[in-house]
C-alpha cells in the first residue's frame, strides 16, 4: 500500500470526502453510504484479515476513493443530464416566457406539493411533538431508551421520504440514501451519537418548522386558485345568466340591493375579470415554481448530511 493509502474505513471515507468536496452534498451522502455500506460488510466477511488488508484488496476492485469519486461525478453527469427538462427555444418573448408556465410539469408538482404541504406539516409536527414529549416522559422507565431510538428513526424516514418528494416536485439534486449509522456501537454509545449527532436535532426543527411553512403554502395555494378561477369563471357565470340560467338578476342581492358590483356586468367588466384571472393563475403557477425549488434548499440545509 502506498503512504496515502487508507488504512481504516474512517480513512477511506475522509478520502472520499475530499475527493467530492466540489459536488453536491447530496451526492456526497449517497456516495458515502454506499462505501461504508460495502466496506463495512467486506470487513465482516473477511474476519479474518486485518481492516488494512482488506482495504489493500478493496482498492483492486471497489476502487481507491479517488477512483470511485470519479465514477461518481461521470455518473452524476450523465443522470442530471438524462433528467433534465427539454432547452426552451432561445429567443422567446418576455410574453412566452410568462405564459409559457402552463406547459411545465414542474410547475404544476409545485403546486400540488404547496397543497398537499399542509398535511405533511401537520403530519410531521404531530410525530416530532408526540416522540419527544413521550422520550421525555418515558426517559426515566426501562422502556424510554427504545422508545427513543425507534422516534428518531421514524424521523429520519421520513426525513428521507422528504427529501425524495421534495427532488421529484423541485428538481434539485436531494439524496437516495439516509445517513450510515457507521460502526456497531454498544447501548449507551449509540444513544451519545444520536443526541450528538446535528442531523437529530435539524431534522426535528424541519419536521416542526414545516407546520408553519405548510399552513402558509396551502393558503397561498388555494388563494391564488380560487381567486383565479373565481374571475375566469365570471364571464361564464354571467353568460348562463344572461341566457335565463339564473332566476334573479343578481347572483348575491339582500333585500333588493345589487350586491354584485355594477362594472361586472359590462362587457369590458367582464373582459378584464378574465384577464385578470388568467394572469393571476400564471403568477400562481410561477410562485409554485420558485417556491418549490426554494423549499428544496432549506430542506437540503436542514436534511442533508453537512
Amino acid at each position: 500500500m502506498t503512504n496515502n493509502a487508507p488504512r481504516t474505513i474512517e480513512d477511506y471515507l475522509r478520502q472520499l470526502r475530499a475527493a467530492l468536496a466540489d459536488q453536491d452534498p447530496a451526492l456526497i451522502q449517497d456516495a458515502l453510504y454506499d462505501a461504508e455500506e460495502y466496506l463495512r460488510a467486506e470487513i465482516v466477511a473477511r474476519s479474518g484479515k486485518s481492516e488494512a488488508d482488506v482495504l489493500e484488496l478493496i482498492a483492486l476492485t471497489y476502487g481507491a476513493p479517488e477512483e470511485v469519486a470519479a465514477a461518481y461525478r461521470d455518473t452524476e453527469i450523465k443522470v442530471t443530464a438524462a433528467l433534465r427538462p427539454p432547452l426552451k427555444p432561445r429567443g422567446r418573448s418576455a410574453l412566452a416566457r410568462f405564459f409559457g408556465v402552463f406547459t411545465d410539469a414542474r410547475a404544476y408538482a409545485g403546486l400540488l406539493f404547496m397543497v398537499f404541504s399542509l398535511a405533511t406539516g401537520i403530519l410531521y409536527f404531530v410525530v416530532t411533538i408526540v416522540g419527544t414529549s413521550l422520550s421525555l416522559g418515558l426517559a426515566v422507565l426501562v422502556i424510554g431508551v427504545p422508545f427513543f431510538f425507534a422516534f428518531i428513526g421514524v424521523t429520519r424516514v421520513l426525513a428521507l421520504v422528504e427529501c425524495r418528494l421534495v427532488e421529484t416536485v423541485s428538481g434539485v439534486r436531494m439524496p437516495r440514501r439516509p445517513p450510515h449509522p457507521g460502526a456497531p456501537q454498544r447501548f449507551w454509545g449509540r444513544v451519545r451519537s444520536m443526541l450528538t449527532d446535528v442531523r437529530t436535532w435539524t431534522t426535528l426543527g424541519y419536521n416542526v418548522l414545516m407546520l408553519p411553512v405548510g399552513i402558509t403554502y396551502f393558503v397561498m395555494a388555494i388563494t391564488g386558485l380560487s381567486v383565479s378561477f373565481g374571475l375566469i369563471a365570471a364571464p361564464i357565470l354571467q353568460g348562463v345568466r344572461a341566457v335565463g340560467g339564473f332566476g334573479s338578476d343578481s347572483v348575491f342581492a339582500d333585500g333588493g340591493i345589487q350586491m354584485e358590483p355594477h362594472w361586472m356586468n359590462s362587457p369590458g367588466g367582464l373582459l378584464l375579470c378574465l384577464l385578470i384571472g388568467i394572469v393571476l393563475l400564471t403568477a400562481t403557477l410561477h410562485l409554485s415554481r420558485a417556491i418549490a425549488r426554494g423549499h428544496a434548499f432549506i430542506a437540503k440545509s436542514m436534511l442533508v448530511l453537512p
